[in-house]
């Protein structure tokens, strides 16, 4: 077996086996009604299919593109893991690791690695939910993934340098994947209340945690880009369509 996997399914098993006393991560199984979870399945499906797509025609032509999308899911995975409780929310705040995925695979496949991800949280470890995977899929992997892109590539086409452009991505991806998630949740248990209120009190309980994970994530994905620079060129010369296989500042 490859060691790169044997590492990474050693950084992954505590995770897994470990247990857990935090409150569930993400939106849970029967937070939103069936005509809304159904909704969010729906929206997100397109998005993963093209990540799909993606991931096909670029393994014709590169072998190695399959095992680095696994790779960067097992990674989104481990990131995801690290819970912080939100008391006033009831559930809790964590670090996303699609801003990286997005800056090293593209956003759809950053949609792939987030819902390969999810998934196993959701069958494994109670985090989310079957139901609201399309939910959890669309806040984290979609969301979270083309506005990381959408900030990455357009700093980069300003002239900041790459280090600084991946940290951008990951706190723009870690603040839109919790303004989407308030959005869902708001339209999904507000009944008859008005819309915009509820979603402003559901984002205003994630701030106090949100605000310095953001920072944190956009750190992660600054310091992983610049490693994977000095450490691992040949990895980075894969992903030249997000502009890090080019020398950069």
């Amino acid at each position: 077996m490859n060691h790169r996997y044997i590492i990474m399914l050693s950084a992954c098993l505590p995770v897994v086996l470990t247990p857990s006393h935090a409150r569930a991560m993400h939106i849970s199984e029967g937070i939103l009604p069936f005509s809304w979870a159904l909704f969010w399945l729906c929206a997100s499906a397109p998005f993963l299919a093209l990540g799909l797509r993606t991931l096909v025609r670029r393994s014709e032509v590169d072998l190695a593109s399959k095992p680095l999308v696994g790779m960067v899911a097992a990674v989104v995975f481990v990131i995801s893991c690290m819970p912080v409780p939100v008391p006033m929310a009831g559930t809790c705040s964590h670090p996303c690791g699609t801003g990286l995925a997005a800056v090293l695979l593209g956003p759809t496949l950053g949609v792939v690695a987030a819902a390969v991800a999810l998934l196993i949280q959701a069958l494994f470890l109670s985090h989310g939910g079957l139901s609201t995977w399309g939910a959890n899929l669309f806040s984290m992997g979609v969301m979270g993934s083309f506005a990381g892109y959408a900030i990455f590539r357009g700093l980069r086409m300003a002239g900041l340098g790459v280090v600084a452009a991946a940290f951008a991505a990951g706190l723009a991806a870690d603040w839109a994947t919790y303004a989407g998630t308030a959005m869902i949740m708001a339209a999904g248990i507000r009944g008859t209340s008005p819309f915009w209120p509820m979603a402003g009190k559901i984002a205003l309980a994630f701030v106090p945690t949100q605000l310095p994970l953001g920072i944190l994530e956009g750190a992660i994905t600054a310091g992983m880009v610049s490693l994977l620079r000095k450490k691992r060129p040949d990895l980075l010369a894969r992903t030249a369509m997000t502009g890090i296989g080019r020398e950069g500042r």
